[in-house]
């Protein structure tokens, strides 16, 4: 299996530095409800630059990524694996170059939490992925909580409105655009209809603040445009119109001390193979 998707390197930097932190209040919930630790082994499905995996492996877990971006997986090895030959702490890490689409090839130990923070996969492909997994493993899938709960709804919503511009004057229709996992708007069931459809027993939830905070407006576009969200609107319209939008929808969050604040609230669902 190959990765299918390659960002520019400063978009996967700017994730890795700016972006993937404001989830780290989700990741730490989940990890500190599941007790993960020296007994766990984490299986990351769009694993990103590895920040998470980082997280629960500083807590002695083993890890396993799958990340289809080459870009990000570079960084997730140099976070988890920084010297040649694995980790020099003697943990367990294993991070695969994969869609989560594709099938994923599991290894003794098996996995004892599955994790989707930033993609979540079709029922189909979650449902083969858990397959072979022990009975009672804890499957983690992680969304936005309500829209009117997340500050950045707004922001979000100039990629979709700048992509159907575009296309709309080249006279052509394209993809809706679409984030990882989590970034991605959805209906307030999906995450159990998921689960549910995927063969999964549904086993508790959670509400966590995350908030998008960034130093200046410069530091809130570069993160905001590493998420892949906007690529596609960045491809059909003009130069500089998706950064222009993005800084008009930005206004309002910015402080005084010139600082962009959005206050958001991310939910997930616990379920048991």
């Amino acid at each position: 299996m190959t990765p299918t998707l390659v960002h520019h390197p400063q978009r996967a930097r700017d994730w890795a530095e700016i972006q993937e932190r404001m989830l780290v209040p989700l990741y730490e919930a989940v990890f500190d409800r599941l007790e993960v630790g020296s007994a766990s082994h984490v299986l990351d499905l769009g694993c990103g630059s590895g920040l998470a995996l980082l997280l629960a492996a500083a807590r002695g877990a083993s890890v396993t990524g799958v990340e289809p971006d080459e870009t990000r997986l570079a960084l997730a090895r140099e976070r988890l694996m920084p010297e040649p030959g694995g980790d020099p702490g003697g943990r367990r890490v294993r991070l695969v170059g994969a869609r989560v689409e594709d099938e994923v090839p599991l290894h003794e130990p098996l996995p004892t939490v599955v994790t989707a923070f930033e993609a979540l996969p079709g029922p189909e492909v979650l449902s083969r992925t858990v397959t072979s997994l022990e009975r009672n493993t804890p499957v983690v899938l992680a969304g936005w909580g309500p829209a009117e709960r997340c500050g950045a709804a707004s922001v979000l919503r100039v990629a979709e409105r700048t992509a159907d511009t575009a296309d709309r004057q080249d006279g052509e229709a394209g993809e809706a655009p679409r984030m990882p996992g989590c970034w991605q708007p959805g209906g307030r069931d999906g995450l159990e209809e998921l689960a549910r459809t995927a063969g999964l027993r549904l086993d508790g939830s959670g509400r966590v603040s995350c908030p998008f905070g960034y130093a200046d407006m410069d530091s809130a576009v570069r993160g905001l445009l590493s998420t892949g969200l906007y690529d596609r609107a960045e491809r059909t319209a003009e130069e500089g119109v998706v950064r222009a939008e993005l800084i008009e929808a930005l206004a309002p969050h910015r402080r005084g001390d010139g600082t962009v604040w959005m206050p958001n609230l991310f939910r997930y669902v616990i379920a048991r193979v």
